[in-house]
């Protein structure tokens, strides 16, 4: 277990208050584990391209989905619905097994020696699942505006 709570991914972790929710969103997901009972609730804003501009987070989870939930805000700005479904699509093949590498979303590597702990796949996974729902509504509603 020592591995999983490195000084990096602790470090992450007590950084999620740089991300507080948005006042407006574009959209938003909220996202729960039942496994462990995490929750993450994200809120996003796009610009006319489509790309992230705006992030904001509420997260309750143990120390692995906070560093995750870090990473994913510390580089989402900038990234597409798409770049953001791929990173989690990696991220949950990875975590089963079915995918040889973590992916390329900077940072996720410090979490890769969770893969042999299933039990903490859920709340790892929860904020780039969150991310990816809001962001694929954020954008069904631009394209709309």
């Amino acid at each position: 277990m020592s591995a999983l709570y490195t000084m990096d991914v602790l470090r992450l972790a007590t950084s999620l208050g740089d991300w507080p929710r948005l006042a407006e969103p574009h959209a938003s997901a909220e996202k729960r584990s039942v496994v462990c009972g995490s929750r993450i609730a994200i809120d996003i804003t796009l610009d006319d391209q489509d790309r992230v501009v705006a992030f904001g987070q509420d997260v309750q989870a143990c120390a692995l989905g906070q560093a995750s939930a870090a990473l994913l805000a510390k580089h989402i700005v900038g990234r597409s619905a798409a770049e953001i479904e791929e990173a989690r699509m990696q991220l949950t093949g990875f975590l089963a097994g079915t995918v040889d590498g973590i992916g390329d979303w900077p940072g996720l590597d410090l979490l890769a020696s969770a893969q042999k702990y299933p039990a903490r796949h859920a709340s790892i996974r929860l904020p780039f699942e969150a991310a990816a729902e809001a962001a694929a509504h954020a954008t069904g509603i631009a394209r709309t505006r």
